[in-house]
């Protein structure tokens, strides 16, 4: 049996749907390699729940960086750091007061390999592999903390040839889930879910031994005027955005 609308119920619902399009809005959005995966899982709640379209690209703080200067149409930055935005904010390349820290990062030493790193890093200090992946420790801010930490445990010297440099840590990750490094320092996010190492073996590396890696969103410029950005900002505030984050092993 056809089923046939009336004319203006029918003529309602194209009204709804075509007003709910206008309302809708896409949010271009420069992120931190590290925090690929959770942006990934919110932007699906995001879009479900606002309606907004989230279009990210990924890569190293200080590659975005010199994208922005150089014009990049991103409208949100989610920097691995706490200075990049702050340099940009004193540089007024961002919307006044949009600035806030979405997540404190955690380092970690780790291996494709099961067992392969003990849960005190002591594998670091035995120094017998071959191959140590970071980041670029002069665009991510994860291969600074990394550089922070072999400096700190005086292996900066003994491990120096046998430093592996990805341009991100994206590609550190890479480096070592390939077999091309041992082991690496990578985000705990890229390794994390649910409360646990997903794959191969870590040393979720104290805190104490590099500086704090905050990690600072702020609304930039070209995105003063887009409803999606400022909705954006406001959802990685909230509850479901915060649930997602520490899920993959950040602080709030």
């Amino acid at each position: 049996m056809r089923i046939r609308l009336p004319h203006l119920v029918a003529s309602a619902l194209v009204s709804v749907i075509s007003l709910n399009s206008a309302w809708a809005d896409e949010v271009q959005v420069a992120v931190a390699a590290n925090f690929t995966a959770p942006i990934q899982a919110i932007a699906k709640d995001f879009e479900k729940d606002t309606g907004h379209t989230l279009v990210a690209a990924y890569g190293a703080t200080g590659q975005f960086y010199a994208q922005i200067k150089n014009g990049a149409p991103f409208e949100v930055f989610l920097a691995a750091d706490d200075t990049t935005p702050a340099k940009l904010e004193q540089e007024n390349e961002i919307v006044p007061g949009s600035r806030f820290t979405y997540a404190i990062g955690t380092l970690a030493l780790w291996s494709a390999k099961p067992g392969y790193v003990d849960a005190k890093g002591e594998v670091l200090m035995h120094n017998a592999f071959q191959h140590l992946s970071i980041a670029n420790p002069k665009a991510a801010p994860y291969g600074l903390a990394a550089t922070q930490v072999l400096d700190k445990l005086k292996l900066t010297e003994a491990t120096k040839a046998k430093i592996v440099e990805g341009q991100n840590i994206t590609q550190a990750f890479q480096f070592v889930s390939t077999g091309n490094a041992e082991l690496g320092f990578v985000a705990l996010s890229q390794v994390y879910k649910d409360g646990k190492v997903s794959e191969g073996s870590a040393w979720i590396v104290p805190s104490t031994l590099h500086d704090p890696i905050r990690q600072d969103a702020v609304i930039l410029n070209k995105g003063k005027d887009n409803p999606a950005a400022k909705a954006l900002v406001e959802y990685l505030k909230g509850p479901k955005a915060a649930a997602v984050i520490k899920s993959y092993g950040y602080e709030i």
